[in-house]
């Protein structure tokens, strides 16, 4: 499953806000430093689906507010 996240790092709560079945806002407490806002990205989304973290990948805009998450099962064949 591909997904489009608007990531809001240093918010005062951590929470996923659904928008459409692809797109999502993402509010972390995390600074944008040194990634650690993708990783808190990371970790909400992948307890937001019930999934692994390891299967919760960022596509594109790992240094953006505006991310492309893909979120696959352990085989690449195997999309949500």
């Amino acid at each position: 499953m591909r997904i489009y996240v608007k990531a809001t790092p240093r918010s005062s709560r951590n929470e996923v806000v659904k928008i459409s079945e692809e797109e999502y806002k993402v509010r972390v407490t995390a600074p944008p430093e040194r990634g650690k806002a993708n990783v808190a990205v990371i970790e909400l989304l992948s307890k937001y689906f019930r999934v692994p973290k390891s299967v919760v990948n960022i596509v594109a805009g790992k240094t953006a507010k505006t991310k492309i998450i893909d979120i696959y099962e352990k085989s690449p064949n195997k999309i949500l």
